[in-house]
C-alpha cells in the first residue's frame, strides 16, 4: 500500500481490528505517534523487540521463521528498534525479504529517517505497510494543518474522554510546538476541567497553558530583548526542569522574537528600496497593531540594536532545523535552545 500518515492511519485503524501486512515500516522523529503506530500494528499479538544497531540478520531471519504457540488468531511480530543502522549493515538481505517475506511472523522495522529514493523505501511503499511518523507539516511528510487539527480534535481527545475545537487544536500547536506526545499530556490536563464529553475551547487552552509556563516564556523573551543573559538562561532552566521539550519551547520562544525579525527585515527592505518608512509602519507590517505592542516592540528593537535584530529570522531557522535535526537528541537539543538564548540575549 502506499506510504500513509501516522495521522490517517490510526484514526483508520482505531477499532480493536488487527492490520494485515507480512512487512511494516514507521519513520519520523515523533517517536509519540512512532509507538501509537506500532502497537496498532502488533496489535495482541506476541512481539520480539530487538535493537537494531546491535542486530544480526541470522538471527533476525531465525525470529522471522519462528511462529509462535500461542497466537490468538494473530502472527507474531518481530520489532526492530533503530532500523536505520541494521538495514544499512543487510541491505542485500531486507531487499531480498521485502520481494519475498516469509509468513510465520511479521517485520515492523522503526526508522528514524528514510529516504524515498532507495530500494527499500520503494519496495516498502509498493508492497507493503508504510507509515510516517512525523507532527511536521508539508509535502515532505504528507500531513497537512488540516489533518492534524482533526487528529488532535478527534483521535487524541477521544483518548481523553473530552472534545476539543479546531481554534483549541491551532493555538496549542502555536504555543507548544508540534510534538505530538507534548500535545497529548497538555490535551489530557485540559481534559480534567471539564467534565467528560465537553469541549476544550480555545479561551480555555490560552488562559491555562499560557498560565506559569506563559509568563515564564515572557521573562525569557523580555531577558533576550534587554540583553539579560543570565536571566534568559535562569528562566529558561524552569521550564526545562519542568519537564517541557526543548522542540516545544522555541515555537513559544520564537512567536514574539519573530514578530520583531520580521518587522526588522521589513524595515530593511524600505530603506533599500529608497523609501522612507518608519517603524512603527515596519512594526505595523509584521502584525504588531495595538498601541501597548507598538511601544514594547519598540523598546525591544532599540535595546536588542539593528544588528541584531535583522538577524533574528535567519537565527531562528538555524535553531528550528537544528532542533529537529543534528541536535535532536536528549541533551543536545537542550545545549542547542541555550545556546540559541544565549545568543540573542549577548551584548554583541
Amino acid at each position: 500500500m502506499p506510504k500513509t500518515h501516522a495521522f490517517e492511519f490510526l484514526t483508520s485503524h482505531s477499532s480493536a481490528a488487527p492490520v494485515d501486512f507480512a512487512v511494516a515500516a514507521v519513520f519520523g522523529g515523533d517517536h509519540t505517534l512512532a509507538s501509537w503506530t506500532t502497537s496498532v500494528l502488533t496489535g495482541a499479538a506476541d512481539v520480539t523487540d530487538v535493537e537494531g544497531t546491535t542486530a544480526r540478520w541470522a538471527d533476525i531471519n531465525d525470529e522471522l521463521s519462528t511462529a509462535s504457540l500461542f497466537d490468538m488468531g494473530e502472527k507474531r511480530s518481530v520489532v526492530i528498534r533503530d532500523a536505520d543502522k541494521f538495514v544499512s549493515a543487510n541491505r542485500p538481505e531486507i531487499e531480498h525479504y521485502l520481494a519475498k517475506p516469509g509468513s510465520a511472523a511479521r517485520l515492523v522495522l522503526q526508522f528514524e529517517s528514510l529516504a524515498s529514493n532507495t530500494k527499500v523505501y520503494k519496495a516498502l511503499d509498493k508492497s507493503h505497510v508504510l507509515v510516517c511518523c512525523s507532527g511536521e507539516t508539508g509535502q515532505k511528510t504528507g500531513a497537512t494543518a488540516a489533518s492534524r487539527r482533526k487528529f488532535l480534535t478527534q483521535y487524541i481527545a477521544a483518548r481523553h474522554q473530552t472534545k476539543l475545537s479546531g481554534g483549541a487544536a491551532d493555538a496549542l500547536v502555536e504555543m507548544l510546538g508540534d510534538d505530538i506526545g507534548f500535545l497529548d499530556t497538555e490535551i489530557a490536563k485540559l481534559a480534567l476541567y471539564l467534565p467528560p464529553g465537553e469541549t476544550i475551547d480555545e479561551p480555555l487552552v490560552r488562559d491555562v497553558v499560557a498560565g506559569w509556563q506563559g509568563k515564564t516564556i515572557w521573562q525569557i523573551t523580555e531577558a533576550i530583548s534587554s540583553g539579560n543573559a543570565a536571566e534568559a538562561i535562569k528562566q529558561l532552566d524552569k521550564l526545562i526542569s519542568g519537564g517541557q521539550p526543548a522542540i516545544a519551547l522555541l515555537p513559544q520562544i520564537a512567536w514574539s522574537l519573530r514578530r520583531l525579525g520580521l518587522a526588522a527585515s521589513a524595515h530593511v527592505a524600505a530603506e533599500r528600496a529608497g523609501k522612507r518608512q518608519t517603524l512603527e509602519d515596519s512594526l505595523a507590517q509584521a502584525g504588531i497593531h495595538r498601541p501597548a505592542e507598538i511601544s514594547r516592540a519598540i523598546a525591544d528593537m532599540k535595546r536588542m540594536k539593528r544588528e541584531k535584530a535583522v538577524q533574528l529570522l535567519a537565527w531562528l531557522l538555524d535553531a528550528d532545523l537544528r532542533l529537529k535535526g543534528t541536535h535532536s537528541a536528549d541533551g543536545r537539543d537542550r545545549f542547542m535552545l541555550e545556546q540559541f538564548v544565549m545568543r540573542l540575549a549577548s551584548a554583541t
